[in-house]
């Protein structure tokens, strides 16, 4: 079976293959070679050799295969590897099949032994020779050897710092020789040898360390991050290198055929004259921009042809793939080369605005556009923003600290963290954070996932830091070069101003803006035009494009979405953002509030029902208000009201000065509140006297309820509002329970609303008896909707709180994949939640069945809802966007066929 694929002059074996096979790097390579593209030759090693590989097979196994492609690569370009006269140099890089930017390993200039180093000192002059074997030192001590690169970097710096040099391009090849010599020595005093200098060692042991830095921390860290299966492997590409470091007519450098950030149309990106392509990435040096800008820097200034080859191979690119690509590329002596295409990372902002232009350019269809889009995307469209005035007014206060690159949505302010592992402890003590450093690096990832937001002050738009703030949807600014970082005292200081580490900071990714201090955020503008009506939607491109991608997705959508709200004001944001009805509301929020608890407390306190009806009476006329709050502003949409849940005890103080406050509000002695606190004790309260038990034991709470209820509706039927209210009794387990509780609401409707209010009388399906007999408790029921949160908890076992201590331990070592309270057990609470639908109408055709915990909101579980036939989920009104998004998703995949791994 072949399993090297070669690319080069115009042919590629590889090229029908596609990522699977080949990883994102691999398949672009080799389509881009089939296009003509200029691509310097090589090969590609395909991701199953490293699955096999990290499984502890051998790479005998390819070696044949991989000499046979290297052959033909030295055929290519006229050059042989190690070769005394003019060398021929590789690099060799990962690509997985998703794109992982800079978590795995790459080395450049592979081949560079001490023959060869002299050959290409006599082709292409000996300081660039110099340069090339300092960096393949650098790159292959670090990734093969396992010598640290801060290492390598401390020789090449304190090198700058001895000759009064800000760039590693103005050293000079007498210096750069003794970087060599230093680095050389470096290695045989951490390894014990001298540095490879065979160039099938060299080449078997960058193979081999690309190979396993699919296991590295940061690579499984950021698998984790975005749902990436372990078992995928990763490609090795082993290529001819070109080289941007040959002078001031050579170049590296990134580009995007459309901006990243906004979504606009126009060519975006950056490069360095005489550089190699980490340092671009690495923001180690500003890069230059690639379109003209009036500074005489522009590569459209410098190098005319080689823009216009890029424009040119820009358009080629995005009608082949239809999707705004990320490009790298390398110029020597003036000449253009690609050396990867694929997908572009981008914000929640480019990605709506990308699919819905490229829909009117005619590039997609509108299914594909729904397909572009991530759910999660969308929430950064809702990102908070700082208010102008308040920004102004901090800036005349003298705290604008400095400006960067804008490289990532929103505004954010958080305490200032200088290390990854400092923001990752600070954000658990509950502090929002603000990483800052000179540059990041893949192994600060965990940092930047902690973090509100980014701030580097070296790099450009396409460093790492924005590229992997991009992908994350968060809060970002690069290249704040005014600003200096002094980690060493904890401080940054710019413009006379100082901040230490533990203080506040605010960022506006959306300017490049610093500020000292905290500034409040606002909403965004989808959410100003949306809720606020704040301007006419036309007006907004960016909430014009939301707009239209989610009539989009309701077309195309067979799940309906619903939300879970508990207030008038969060009913008609729920509407705004286009639910079609409440899917829960929890009635004893409503409880809490402070004119309210009082009168719970007094009805707890009562000893016979007649006392707790002379309480509850109170409570009557105020939760009536709030329903028919609700109802007008549903304006005729469902309502699903769950009666009370939590036990009687959660509303009762337990602090002293609490328990006194109450026995004087209430008129009563300390201590008959502290002994009815006692007398409510229970050993497990999930599990206790709670849900439909207490509106069976104390009938007359539920009565109150269902009497406010349709109290409500009688009232909105006379304003001209249809109400569909459909009460929901919390924690069945048995038939009888809900049969029981369903002859009390029925009765209470009968008396109040005599069959002028529509209403539906069904069950959360939270205990997984109920799951099992759902046939039995269907017959009498009008709709089932799963409480996901509580299912979970007692199919597990888990405590919810109390997880927390050992789930993180479980996901870490690999005991689960992930939080089952995140994204939901498809493989036991789905099969109870998919058994339960099943049996429930099969014993009841048509039976309407919904969803209303958490995981109505999570994409990947909307799509296990879709597959199993609900009729709808509920979620938060601020995740109802990202739910119409992701059931349309799920609609036009098919649903998902999922396997079992747990």
């Amino acid at each position: 079976m072949k399993r090297v694929f070669f690319f080069g002059n115009g042919e590629a074996e590889g090229a029908e293959l596609g990522k699977v096979t080949l990883g994102g790097k691999g398949a672009g390579l080799a389509e881009m070679t089939a296009l003509g593209i200029p691509v310097p030759p090589g090969f590609t090693i395909e991701a199953g050799v490293c699955v096999d590989f990290l499984h502890g097979a051998s790479l005998d196994g390819i070696r044949a295969e991989v000499e046979s492609a290297l052959a033909r690569i030295e055929r290519a370009t006229g050059k042989r590897l190690g070769d005394s006269e003019d060398p021929l140099l590789v690099s060799v890089r990962s690509g997985a099949r998703s794109s992982m930017p800079g978590m795995m390993d790459t080395i450049l200039n592979l081949g560079l032994t001490s023959h060869a180093l002299r050959g290409l000192a006599r082709a292409s002059g000996e300081r660039f020779a110099l340069d090339c074997r300092r960096r393949f030192l650098e790159m292959y001590g670090d990734v093969v050897l396992r010598v640290p690169r801060h290492q390598f970097d401390r020789i090449l710096a304190e090198k700058k710092q001895q000759r009064g040099f800000n760039s590693d391009v103005e050293l000079l090849a007498t210096d750069l020789a003794d970087v060599v010599r230093q680095h050389e020595q470096l290695v045989r005093q951490k390894t014990g040898k001298n540095f490879p200098d065979n160039t099938r060692e060299q080449l078997w042991g960058a193979i081999a360390a690309v190979f396993r830095s699919w296991d590295n921390e940061r690579a499984k860290t950021y698998r984790k991050l975005h749902h990436i299966p372990d078992d995928w492997g990763t490609a090795v590409n082993v290529q001819a290198m070109v080289f941007g470091n040959r002078g001031e007519t050579s170049a590296t450098g990134v580009a995007f055929t459309r901006d990243p950030s906004t979504g606009e149309r126009k060519f975006y990106g950056e490069f360095l004259p005489n550089a190699q392509g980490e340092d671009v990435v690495a923001g180690i040096r500003t890069p230059r921009p690639l379109s003209k800008d009036g500074s005489g820097l522009s590569l459209e200034e410098t190098m005319p042809e080689a823009h216009a080859e890029l424009l040119r191979i820009r358009d080629i690119l995005e009608r082949r793939y239809r999707d705004m690509q990320d490009l790298e590329f390398t110029i020597e002596d003036r000449k253009l080369y690609i050396l990867q295409t694929r997908s572009a990372k981008r914000t929640g902002f480019a990605a709506v605005r990308i699919a819905t232009d490229m829909v009117d350019e005619g590039l997609i269809s509108e299914d594909e556009a729904i397909a572009r889009v991530e759910p999660e995307q969308l929430i950064q469209l809702l990102a908070p923003v700082f208010p102008e005035k308040e920004k102004e007014a901090a800036i005349k206060d003298g705290r604008f600290l400095g400006k960067g690159l804008p490289a990532g949505p929103g505004a954010a302010c958080g305490c200032i963290a200088f290390t990854a592992e400092h923001a990752v402890a600070m954000a658990e003590e509950g502090e929002p954070i603000i990483l800052v450093r000179e540059e990041t690096s893949p192994e600060d990832i965990a940092g930047m996932q902690t973090a509100a937001g980014i701030l580097t002050t070296r790099g450009g738009t396409t460093s790492h830091a924005a590229v992997v703030a991009r992908g994350m949807g968060k809060t970002c600014i690069v290249g704040a070069g005014e600003i200096v970082v002094d980690a060493v005292h904890g401080q940054v200081r710019a413009r006379g101003l100082t901040a230490c580490e533990g203080e506040w900071m605010s960022i506006d990714g959306s300017t490049g803006e610093v500020l000292v201090g905290q500034i409040p955020t606002h909403p965004s503008e989808v959410l100003r035009v949306v809720l606020e009506g704040a301007m006419p939607i036309q007006e907004s491109p960016v909430a014009m494009a939301f707009t239209r991608l989610l009539l989009w997705a309701d077309a195309r959508r067979r799940l309906g979405v619903r939300a879970n709200a508990d207030t008038p004001q969060d009913a008609r944001v729920a509407r705004l953002f286009g639910a079609e009805g409440i899917g829960l509301c929890r009635t004893e929020h409503m409880f809490f509030e402070e004119q309210r608890i009082p009168a719970v407390r007094e009805m707890i306190l009562a000893d016979n029902p007649e006392g707790r009806r002379e309480a509850l009476a109170k409570i009557l006329p105020m939760q009536r208000e709030d329903f028919l709050g609700i109802f007008r502003e549903m304006k005729g949409r469902p309502v699903t009201i769950r009666l009370l849940d939590p036990p009687l005890h959660e509303f009762l103080p337990r602090e002293d000065e609490a328990v006194r406050k109450t026995a004087k509000e209430l008129g009563v002695a300390p201590d008959v509140v502290r002994e009815r606190v006692r007398a409510l004790a229970e050993v497990n309260p999930m599990l206790g006297h709670r849900g439909c038990r207490l509106g069976i034991t104390h009938p007359e709470i539920y009565e109150m309820q269902v009497c406010a209820i349709f109290e409500a509706a009688v009232l909105a039927l006379r304003e001209g509002v249809r109400p569909k209210p459909e009460i929901m009794i919390p924690l069945v387990g048995a038939k009888g329970e809900f049969d029981r509780l369903k002859k009390l609401i029925d009765r209470e409707a009968k008396r109040i609303a005599d069959d002028r209010v529509n209403y539906k009388v069904g069950t959360m399906i939270e205990v997984p008896r109920a799951a099992l007999r759902a046939n039995r408790i269907a017959l009498n029921c009008d709709f089932f909707s799963f409480g996901t949160n509580d299912l979970t908890q007692l199919t597990y076992g888990y405590s919810r709180d109390d997880a927390v201590s050992f789930l993180p331990i479980y996901i870490a070592e690999g005991v689960l994949p992930e939080d089952p309270f995140a994204s939901l057990d498809q493989y036991g609470v789905g099969e109870l939640i998919s058994l339960a639908t099943r049996r429930g109408r099969e014993a009841k055709p048509g039976l309407k069945i919904g969803v209303c915990g958490e995981h109505g909101g999570d994409p990947r579980s909307i799509e296990f809802f879709h597959s199993v036939g609900l009729d709808y989920v509920s979620c938060s009104p601020f995740r109802v966007a990202v739910a119409r998004l992701a059931a349309a998703r799920a609609a036009l995949a098919g649903g998902m066929q999922a396997s079992a791994t747990a």
